[in-house]
Parts: C-alpha cells; structure tokens; sequence
C-alpha cells in the first residue's frame, strides 16, 4: 500500500506564489504518472497537472505557463510550482498517483491519493 501525503497549501494574495509537495511512502512499490487535482467548492474535481516517471508532463490549459510540475523518482515525491496565482485557484489540491506509467486525466484511473491541501488565493 502507498501513502501520499501533501503539504504547502495555504493562504496567499492574488499573484503570489506557493509550491505544494507530496511525499509517497510505503514498501515495494514502483509508482507511474503522478499528478495534482483540485476540487474547488462546488465543482468537480479536475486535473490542473501530471507527470510521468520519464518526465512527459500535462496540464490544464489555465494553468499553462503558471504552473510547473516535477518529480524525483529516488525520493518518491511530487511538487506543484504555482506561479501568479488567482482567486480561482483556490481549491483543496490533491496528489494522486497510480501505478501504471501514462497520464490519464480520469480520477478513476489514480491508484492511490493524498488527503488534500488547501489552496486560497485572496483577490
């Protein structure tokens, strides 16, 4: 079993910065595409950004440009760089990850997930 755990989220103003991470942990596990969700209220969780094991990244296009995803394979973790953030950015952000090595924008398709972190961007 894999455990994710996020941390970074937080409380910022309009065009500021915050860098979330998320640290997997467990035994003999070997982890795909990983990737960040938000749910903002309301709404449907969606993809804002993923990452394969090789470095093949993806992300929505409104945060294209903003955002950068990365990964360190040794070190089993995840980061989000969130750049120029805006009000509608405020979600509870959530690692996710699955076994399998492609990116898949369905959450049906993520092995495993953190417990959020919330994001609040105030305008």
């Amino acid at each position: 079993q894999v455990q994710l755990v996020e941390s970074g989220g937080g409380l910022v103003q309009a065009e500021e910065s915050l860098t979330l991470s998320c640290a997997a942990s467990g035994s003999g596990f070997s982890l795909g595409a990983m990737g960040w969700y938000r749910q903002a209220p309301g709404k449907q969780r969606e993809l804002v950004a993923a990452i394969t094991s090789g470095g093949n990244t993806d992300y929505k296009d409104s945060v294209k440009g903003r955002f950068t995803i990365t990964r360190d394979n040794v070190k089993n973790t995840v980061s989000l760089q969130m750049n120029s953030l805006k009000p509608e950015d405020t979600a509870v952000y959530y690692c996710a990850a699955r076994e399998a090595p492609l990116i898949r924008t369905s959450e049906a398709d993520y092995d495993y997930w953190g417990q959020g972190t919330q994001v609040h961007v105030s305008s």
